[in-house]
């Protein structure tokens, strides 16, 4: 019986992780083949993984078996080294969905959900499972005043706490 509990309670948790935060929703009509390419983050709600790194990129390219490979690079000045890392991601919905679970770490997946993209694909907001994950990305390293006025309406409109975003430089 303490197996079953252990397994149920690891099966609805690690599905909680790929979940969208409440009110958030992902874009519809998405395109992948317009997604993949170089991201570059413009702003973000910092976790240890990313602290400390400036010059941050993802780059998304397709995978043989239909994912997405993810490669997260970023320049550590403490250390005066590149840090990258690899992962992949998959649609948790349809292909059509801005919502995809990513991996870095083996069978453990976390929610990327892109909840603001504009037409051309130049700028996306993504949040990951709840409100402590949030990144701007766009394709330029910088963006304009107005842009960032405009996320920053965004994010606070959707519950985000805004006075923790780093912005990034690039």
């Amino acid at each position: 019986m303490r197996r079953f509990v252990l397994y149920v309670s690891l099966l609805f948790g690690l599905s909680a992780c790929t979940s969208t935060p409440k009110g958030i929703e992902p874009v519809e009509d998405f395109e992948l083949s317009q997604y993949l390419g170089t991201w570059y983050e413009i702003a973000r709600l910092d976790h240890s993984f990313e602290r400390g790194l400036s010059q941050v990129t993802a780059q998304y390219s397709m995978r043989d078996d239909g994912g997405v490979r993810v490669i997260n690079r970023g320049y550590s000045k403490e250390d005066q080294a590149w840090s990258e890392a690899e992962g992949k991601a998959y649609f948790v919905e349809d292909p059509h969905t801005g919502h995809l679970k990513v991996s870095f770490f083996g069978p453990f997946y976390g929610s990327y959900v892109v909840f603001n993209l504009d037409d051309a694909y130049q700028q996306a907001f993504v949040s990951g499972p709840d409100r402590s994950y949030l990144w701007f990305l766009s394709r330029t390293p910088e963006v304009s005043d107005a842009d960032k006025q405009r996320f920053l309406k965004a994010a606070k409109d959707a519950g985000f706490d805004t006075n923790a975003l780093v912005f990034v430089e690039q």
